[in-house]
């Protein structure tokens, strides 16, 4: 089968050929119909995040149809749609007894660790395939997966409560998808912040209130909006030092700031003025839960979440569109999602 994989750290993926998956008892067989190009995958390519070992098949959004499955496997057959929980896991560590799945003992993540998505196919446990409903697009499918559930999780992380205010860093696959759960969660108001007049428009679409970090400062403005108070809730889903920084310093008292975005770069905290002083925290929030997906999913089914103007641009299996993808992610720039085809 036809797969494009991480071969060097630091320089473009590449198509090779790989044997077709072979299931174990408790393993299923997909045929992948649609996997995710993630912010993520360009800090793999990059190194900004360590992947391996190489060569790696790239792509941990996931979604296709079930081909095949092992001996013991009764959960789903041949000709299901689904789509996969990218952490795979023992399933019983205390993590994974608790339901924290994504600090396992020995779990890897597919993409990062094992190889994922950017293939034709893939096996894995059963435990990790989520059954995706016929109203909802393969390619929805796959994002819903990290970037979505992703911004589910750190919004879960922040303890969003009805009737709080929220401030979104970044209007990427996850700020799209973090406007619509907010409002969805509960929330008053939502301030989507960017520097794009195109992914401000689309945000305001959604109904969060546009802050263009381009043309004012993003924590006065806020502020502003808010007579002086700041948000309950932000979210910084970028990864880089200054949004951090203004995420914590847009926060109000008792304010929780979550941080998603993944960058190499520390970033200065005023401790007594932007914490102590008003009780506020920073929240770490890493990966997502098996057990949020189905609420996720059926948020999607309903149309609470609308995906259909975040996945932006489809693009071939081949090493070349997916390069392309990368290094636009790598400049903050292009589509707000891009999904592979197989």
């Amino acid at each position: 089968m036809k797969a494009v994989r991480l071969v060097q750290v630091g320089e473009p993926l590449q198509s090779q050929e790989m044997p077709w998956p072979t299931l174990s008892d408790g393993d299923v067989l997909v045929h992948i119909k649609a996997s995710g190009i993630c912010h993520s995958d360009a800090h793999y390519r990059s190194g900004v995040s360590p992947a391996g070992p190489l060569p790696l098949t790239l792509g941990h959004e996931i979604a296709g149809v079930i081909h095949a499955v092992g001996a013991q496997v009764t959960s789903v057959s041949p000709g299901d749609r689904v789509c996969l929980h990218y952490l795979v896991t023992c399933g019983h560590c205390l993590y994974c007894v608790q339901g924290n799945e994504q600090f396992c003992i020995t779990g890897r993540m597919l993409g990062k660790h094992r190889d994922g998505g950017y293939a034709e196919a893939i096996a894995l446990s059963a435990r990790g395939v989520v059954p995706l409903p016929p109203e909802i697009p393969f390619e929805h499918g796959a994002v819903l997966m990290c970037s979505s559930a992703t911004a589910f999780h750190a919004l879960r992380k922040a303890r969003l409560q009805p009737g709080e205010t929220v401030a979104v860093f970044g209007l990427g696959g996850l700020g799209m998808s973090a406007v619509q759960l907010a409002g969805a969660l509960g929330a008053l108001d939502v301030f989507g912040v960017d520097i794009s007049e195109e992914k401000l428009e689309q945000a305001a679409g959604y109904g969060a209130i546009p802050v263009n970090a381009a043309r004012q400062d993003p924590v006065a403005h806020i502020r502003r909006l808010t007579e002086g108070r700041g948000v309950d809730v932000s979210l910084e889903l970028i990864g880089l030092p200054a949004t951090m920084q203004q995420a914590v310093r847009s926060l109000a008292v008792f304010g929780r700031a979550a941080l998603a975005g993944i960058t190499d770069t520390p970033f200065a905290v005023d401790s007594y003025r932007e914490l102590i002083g008003r009780e506020a925290e920073i929240i770490g929030c890493s990966d997502h839960l098996l057990q949020e997906l189905p609420l996720l999913l059926e948020l999607a089914r309903r149309g609470t979440l609308d995906l259909s103007h975040v996945v932006t641009r489809r693009v071939p299996l081949d090493a070349r569109a997916i390069n392309e993808t990368l290094d636009e992610l790598v400049r903050f720039s292009g589509a707000v999602r891009t999904v592979i085809m197989p």
